[in-house]
């Protein structure tokens, strides 16, 4: 009977540690298909267009200007990685993928994008 709990405790570490390391190495290569995708869709014309964006937008100019002199040793996070696990445990993959959806249909405001993965969710919202 002992030698059965040993095998089941020990058959169950093997299991949480093999779930544990899906779940990293799944979240990395999705923030590495992240990144290869919009790489791959910005050519130079998309380029421009977002560094115009970038260069006409008062918001986004205070958000760079304030990146700039900002320690990276107080940010919530060093890596992409870290970036990509914390948002996928806290909105889910699911919902990324149809917060994806509905920003390139134009259903979805920025402000809603924003407030969805704030966690700010009001009962008025359009997001579910």
């Amino acid at each position: 009977m002992k030698k059965l709990l040993k095998i089941t405790v020990v058959f169950l570490v093997l299991l949480g540690a093999a779930g544990y390391a899906v779940w990293h190495l799944g979240t990395n290569i999705a923030s590495e298909k992240i990144i290869e995708k919009v790489k791959s869709n910005l050519d130079d014309e998309n380029l421009e267009e977002v560094k115009a964006y970038i260069e006409n937008d008062s918001k986004v100019q205070e958000i760079v200007s304030e990146a700039a002199t900002t320690n990276p040793d107080t940010l919530p996070f060093q890596t992409k990685e870290e970036a990509t696990h914390v948002l996928i445990k806290k909105v889910g993959v699911n919902r990324l993928l149809e917060i994806q959806e509905q920003a390139q249909n134009g259903s979805i405001s920025k402000d809603e994008v924003l407030s969805e993965i704030e966690g700010n969710k009001t009962g008025s919202s359009p997001i579910k």
